[in-house]
């Protein structure tokens, strides 16, 4: 028989070190950082001074969060280092495992040397769904004419794959030549896609240089906005239906599954 005293003493270290177990913070589960893939800028004069065009693509490592809030940082810099044009680009949210494409312009009173893209750290938040209930939105008949002035005018569809209207899509066009280095890109919005009415886009690429050889046009769509919700919602309204016809064929006389059952039971 154990004495009560060494019993009670027992006791009390158990609960000590229960209580002290139970203060310890659980490790934190560390998630990689987005990192940008690819960057790719072009200066063009303009009547106010030049045009500074850029295309970029962010990648999530991470197959179970959003990355959100994140801001592009683009700077440039004239031949002797000195900053000539600065700006925020705030980012929509990069989808769990998936990537980010991104485009933007701006105007510089002086000729920039070198232009950079940085971004800040994202926030992190668990998404609601696995990786591959985010599915991509379709888009087909997709068009790339070049302008007389050098532009590229890019035409096409996008559909919805989810049961509920999407309010508002992003659509990015990203030019590449026929090595696949990226070349330039622009954006437009679509707004209310209703699965089963592809709505049509347009949108103008401009800005890059004389004698640039466009061999492939990369469109992607995505949900607007620098959090995951919207994306979210749709995900776990779940996919449309992949077939909404009724069959007009005739029914057959006997369910040869029925059956097969029958004689595997006997």
């Amino acid at each position: 028989m154990i004495p009560r005293i060494r019993t009670v003493s027992l006791l009390a270290l158990g609960a000590i070190c229960l209580s002290s177990c139970a203060s310890e913070e659980q490790p934190a589960q560390e998630l990689k950082p987005l990192a940008l893939k690819e960057q790719v800028s072009t200066i063009v004069k303009s009547t106010d001074g030049y045009a500074v065009n850029w295309a970029g693509v962010l990648s999530n490592a991470n197959p179970w969060h959003f990355g959100e809030h994140v801001v592009a940082t683009i700077v440039g810099h004239d031949a002797k280092g000195a900053e000539v044009v600065r700006m925020d680009q705030p980012l929509d949210a990069v989808p769990p495992g998936g990537s980010l494409a991104f485009t933007g312009q701006a105007s510089a009173t002086q000729k920039p040397a070198k232009v950079s893209i940085q971004y800040r750290p994202a926030q992190w938040r668990p998404a609601a769904r696995i990786a591959s209930a985010f599915q991509r939105f379709p888009v087909s008949r997709v068009q790339t004419m070049r302008q007389k002035d050098g532009t590229y005018l890019i035409t096409g569809y996008v559909s919805n794959p989810y049961q509920i209207s999407a309010s508002t899509l992003v659509v990015n066009a990203l030019l590449r030549d026929s090595a696949g280095k990226l070349l330039g890109g622009g954006s437009t919005f679509v707004d209310e896609v209703e699965a089963g009415s592809p709505p049509r886009f347009i949108l103008t690429v401009s800005g890059l240089p004389k004698g640039t050889d466009v061999a492939r046009t990369e469109i992607t769509a995505r949900t607007w906005g620098s959090t995951g919700r919207p994306y979210e919602e749709l995900a776990l309204s779940g996919a449309a239906p992949t077939h909404t016809v009724k069959p007009t064929s005739e029914p057959f006389a006997v369910d040869r599954s029925t059956e097969i059952v029958s004689e595997y039971k006997q």
